[in-house]
Parts: structure tokens; sequence; C-alpha cells
């Protein structure tokens, strides 16, 4: 059953932005009757991953398309490829424009070669974002029901 998946939900947020989506993300999920763990990347001691069925991982993009090193060391500290990562991002089209639009997302879920595409918010998730948050959560839910 769906609602017995372990979650963990792990970011990495500066300005606020890709917390907001990660809060967003966790209340859908507590909504849907889902139990979630959090982890921020940095500051919070990481459990083993091992133990989720869902890890949702989210990230900014730093510096013309560049993963920030706090995920950087995220992804060693964890040392494998866990095959059930979930990315997510924010970023800034006013800097680089659509092709470095939330790069640490796209190159995040290929790194991990998520079963997920990468869910992309333009700075906070307000309004018409809303919507896509959830259409890609629905997604995610659909697909971990249908491996589970």
């Amino acid at each position: 059953m769906v609602s017995k998946l372990r979650i963990l939900i792990a970011y990495l947020s500066y300005s606020g932005n890709t917390e907001e989506v990660a809060a967003y993300i966790g209340d859908y999920l507590d909504r849907e009757g889902f139990t979630i763990e959090w982890h921020r990347i940095g500051i919070d001691v990481l459990n083993d991953l091992a133990y989720y069925d869902l890890i949702f991982l989210g990230t900014f993009t730093w510096e013309r398309g560049a993963t920030p090193d706090e995920v950087k060391d995220f992804v060693l500290e964890v040392g494998y490829k866990p095959e059930n990562m979930v990315v997510f991002g924010t970023g800034d089209t006013q800097f680089g424009g659509d092709d470095l639009f939330c790069k640490a997302a796209d190159k995040l879920a290929h790194f991990y070669k998520s079963n997920y595409p990468a869910l992309k918010i333009e700075q906070s998730p307000r309004g018409s974002q809303e919507k896509k948050i959830d259409q890609w959560l629905e997604g995610v839910l659909n697909n971990a029901k249908s491996n589970a």
C-alpha cells in the first residue's frame, strides 16, 4: 500500500525558494497520508537512505548552471546511487536563460538515473507553479504505486 511508503525530503536552500518547494511537497504528501522525514543538507545528520522508499532531493542552481558544493558533498556522503531518487530544483531564468535554468536538478536526475523527470520551479512555488508541482507529484506517486 502506497501510504506505507517511507519518504525522505532532503534539500539545500539559501534564499528560501527550494525550502518553500520542499515544504509544498511535504504538505502535499502529508495530505495524502504519507509520513515524511526531513534532511536539511549541510545542517542535519544524514540517516541511512536505504531505509526510504522514496528520496526527494531538492537543490537550487548556482553560478552558471553549477550544483552547489553542499549538494555535491551530500552525493559523496551517500556514497552510492539510490534507485529511488526524485529530484526537484529551483532556478531563475534571468541568470543564463532556459539553457541553464535548474541545470543542477537536471544534472542530479541524470546522475541518479531517476525514474522521474526533475521538477523545475522558477524561484518560488506560486500560482500556476503549484499546479505544476501537484501534477508532478501525481506522476511520481502513480509510478511509485505501480512499482510497489
